[in-house]
Parts: C-alpha cells; sequence; structure tokens
C-alpha cells in the first residue's frame, strides 16, 4: 500500500526535484516523465519519479562518455 507521502503534486515534485514548475509541465506534455492525471491535476509516485532518476542518470552518465 502507497502511504500520502508517496503521491506529489506538480508543485511537490517541483520542490523535489528543484526545477521550476514550467519545466515540469514541459515534460508531461512531451511524455518524458511518468505521471497520471487525476481529474484535472497531475500526479507522480515518489517510487517512479525515483527509477525514473535512475535511468535519467544512466544516459546522462553514458552521453559524457561518448
Amino acid at each position: 500500500m502507497t502511504e500520502a507521502n508517496d503521491v506529489m503534486t506538480i508543485d511537490d515534485l517541483a520542490l523535489y526535484l528543484k526545477i521550476p514548475k514550467s519545466t515540469l509541465y514541459k515534460l508531461v506534455r512531451e511524455g518524458q516523465i511518468p505521471c497520471q492525471k487525476v481529474g484535472r491535476h497531475w500526479r507522480f509516485r515518489k517510487e517512479a519519479i525515483n527509477q525514473w532518476l535512475d535511468r535519467y542518470a544512466t544516459r546522462g552518465s553514458d552521453a559524457k562518455t561518448n
């Protein structure tokens, strides 16, 4: 079972990732970040975001070595 803290709003995620909300909305629009729409609001599972960060970091380090 997930806890309430495991699901973040766009504001929560912007603080968590330390990026502007406008950047998050762009990632959402482009389908680049795992998210779910609940009514008119976007929600993000912390576990999915952490896995996405791990994959992104791996690709980022691969790009630096090429």
